[in-house]
């Protein structure tokens, strides 16, 4: 267990603002042309949260990634994103009316316990949570009416996206305070 003493120093490597991430002529997340329609601003939105995501997660090594927070908690970075490409894969047995596919890894929390110190964990997460958003994301292109309703429950592809989008939000804030846990930086 660390001391208090042995916590990094926060930092940024804005200059504008203090405590954002990036400057803002600098952040990828910056987009001068609003996107139009409803269908459109919620792909941006979940588009900018991904982002955001992996910026949490840039410049670190594999046992930085895999830093649990706080005892008795097994998050980190490494097993948020293993959680989320678990979570989309799920997203796509809302959507789909046949037999929901299987878990990647395995039983409950299963995504947080296996998110270890290895750069083979690492890449095989980023790999599994590329292919898990572009296969939810190529089944929601199918649904371009945010108001249609798919599945068995017969969800709304507006309610899909927006749930996609809070998911991603809360975890964003979650890599917020891992990050700084790790090596200091902060930012939005």
């Amino acid at each position: 267990m660390r001391r208090m003493s042995d916590q990094p120093a926060r930092w940024t490597e804005a200059t504008v603002y203090p405590d954002m991430w990036a400057d803002p002529d600098e952040d990828p997340r910056n987009n001068e042309n609003s996107p139009d329609g409803e269908l459109a601003t919620l792909q941006d939105f979940l588009a900018n949260y991904r982002l955001t995501l992996r910026m949490k997660c840039e410049g670190l090594d594999a046992e930085q990634l895999a830093r649990r927070s706080v005892p008795p908690s097994t998050m980190s970075l490494l097993g948020l994103l293993r959680h989320l490409a678990e979570v989309e894969r799920d997203w796509r047995n809302w959507i789909t009316d046949g037999e929901p596919v299987p878990k990647l890894y395995g039983p409950k929390d299963a995504d947080f316990h296996g998110a270890v110190a290895e750069q083979a964990v690492v890449d095989a997460a980023y790999a599994d949570l590329e292919r898990e958003q572009a296969a939810t994301d190529a089944a929601l292109a199918e649904h371009p009416d945010p108001g249609a309703r798919v599945g068995k429950e017969g969800i709304a592809i507006r309610e899909l996206l927006v749930h996609r989008i809070e998911e991603y939000a809360r975890h964003c804030g979650q890599a917020d305070l891992l990050r700084e846990c790790v090596d200091g930086r902060v930012g939005q």
